[in-house]
């Protein structure tokens, strides 16, 4: 390891670097202990100021854009409880989108103009416009506002709704979460439970797994893809056996790096206290498509259903409407990932995969399990390809080679994709496999070597960030 790299294993507070293991959540722990047992009044403030810490060691140049979201929503959440006026919820929302239009997609609708290129565009001049978890942050204020307006959320003090936008372990890449779903778990003293201590190892080991499942399977499978991908975007032909290992190695990497993540903060917020929802339930099992997306990203189906799908009519105004609402909202969710057309393919690829299941379910039909999951596999590997390739003359490229139009070629890397692919379809979640565990020494000791052993991977190996962290 050279020492640059090193330098960013300390600069970068990603869950699998050393800044956030060895000294940002230990003395976040030990703070949070402490306050929670002397002055239990303190604690949301304290977890407020450790979560706002956080998103500052990434940049603190964005932690005005994230103090100020905050605080300029929850005033206008405070006037319209005070005057009820629908037109300030609105306002809002048109302000939270406003701002993420600015971030993320000023760059992309101005390239879709005719002579007006705004591409490069950096609003703080730091290389780097976009602030992280911008999307996911916006989301939740947008879920409140709509809540609240429709006379399902509460008022809350200003403390607890920004802990409810800012908590770390879910500010930059989610899961999604309601404000039903946790605000309630703010109130509670955590450590005066009967089953703190076991729900604190619990969450220690859930973190334990996702850094195995980001470390161990997912970095390692970039090795598989980038390479192929770099030369797709280059305009070099790519192989049969190339296209194959890129398009399947990358459909787990993106599973285990993602579901990784969503384990680690699941076991974060655990240790403090605070269960988040799942987001991930074996979605490479799937048997049809809509099982897919009930299964995969988990909160954001749930959100893009009640609060663009079932707005934009649902199923409540005829097949047309609803054919019509499922192919926006997916496109949408496209766009949402990402500011390029690749991404908007993707999710209408995806929209149109959805409407095709929904008129076969008219007809009453039904397909063989084991032909449901095929196809549904299959659809999910082709559409990871418009997801993960940057422009569609690279995306062409990959399809080429899959489909066999190019040269057969050799070398397919298989090992670590076998592995991937036997715990992604076998095996059970971590959420649900942490939660199954009886309590053990041998298993704390196990889990406590592999700890260690995944310090020694992080130092020896690159430091890959998160896939997610750029939506």
């Amino acid at each position: 390891m050279t020492p640059s790299d090193r330098d960013i294993l300390w600069a970068a507070m990603l869950f699998n670097s050393f800044a956030f293991l060895l000294v940002f959540l230990p003395v976040a722990l030990l703070l949070h202990w402490l306050v929670e047992r002397v002055r239990p009044q303190l604690r949301l403030p304290l977890l407020l100021a450790l979560s706002v810490a956080f998103y500052g060691y990434w940049d603190w140049r964005f932690v005005p854009l994230l103090v100020l979201s905050v605080l300029l929503n929850w005033l206008l959440a405070q006037a319209f409880i005070r005057l009820r006026l629908g037109w300030l919820i609105a306002l809002a929302i048109i302000v939270n989108l406003a701002v993420l239009g600015v971030f993320k997609y000023a760059g992309f609708f101005a390239g879709l103009l005719p002579g007006l290129d705004l591409t490069g565009i950096d609003v703080f001049g730091s290389g780097a416009a976009l602030p992280l978890g911008i999307s996911f942050f916006t989301f939740h204020h947008v879920m409140y506002l709509v809540d609240l307006k429709a006379g399902r959320a509460p008022d809350f003090g200003l403390v607890k709704y920004g802990l409810y936008i800012a908590f770390f372990p879910q500010v930059l890449a989610g899961p999604l979460v309601r404000w039903s779903e946790v605000m309630h778990q703010f109130d509670q003293r955590p450590y005066a439970r009967a089953d703190a201590a076991e729900r604190f190892a619990r969450g220690l080991l859930l973190l334990v797994v996702g850094l195995i499942k980001k470390v161990f399977i997912g970095d390692p499978l970039s090795a598989y893809v980038n390479p192929v991908y770099e030369a797709a975007a280059k305009g070099t032909a790519v192989s049969l056996a190339e296209a194959w290992q890129a398009t399947l190695a990358f459909a787990f990497q993106i599973y285990f790096d993602f579901s990784g993540y969503t384990d680690m903060a699941l076991g974060i917020a655990l240790m403090f206290g605070i269960v988040l929802p799942q987001n991930f339930e074996v979605p490479y099992r799937a048997l049809s498509l809509q099982d897919f997306w009930r299964r995969w990203h988990m909160t954001l189906s749930r959100f893009l259903r009640d609060y663009l799908y079932i707005p934009l009519g649902g199923n409540r105004h005829g097949l047309p409407r609803q054919v019509w609402a499922l192919f926006a909202t997916m496109a949408l969710g496209g766009l949402w990932h990402g500011a390029g057309l690749t991404f908007v393919a993707w999710g209408a690829a995806h929209g149109l995969g959805l409407c095709a299941g929904l008129l076969w379910r008219r007809t009453g039909r039904t397909i063989p399990p084991l032909v449901g999951w095929a196809l549904t596999f299959l659809f999910v590997l082709f559409t990871w390809v418009l997801f993960r390739a940057q422009t569609f003359e690279a995306a062409l490229r990959i399809y080429e080679g899959m489909l066999g139009l190019t040269s057969i070629g050799h070398g397919f890397k298989w090992r670590t994709i076998l592995l991937a692919a036997l715990v992604a379809l076998i095996g059970p979640t971590a959420w649900a496999a942490v939660q199954r565990a009886p309590p053990s020494r041998l298993l704390a000791v196990a889990a406590a070597v592999v700890f260690v052993l995944v310090l020694f991977k992080i130092g020896d190996d690159a430091n890959y960030e998160f896939i997610y962290f750029q939506f």
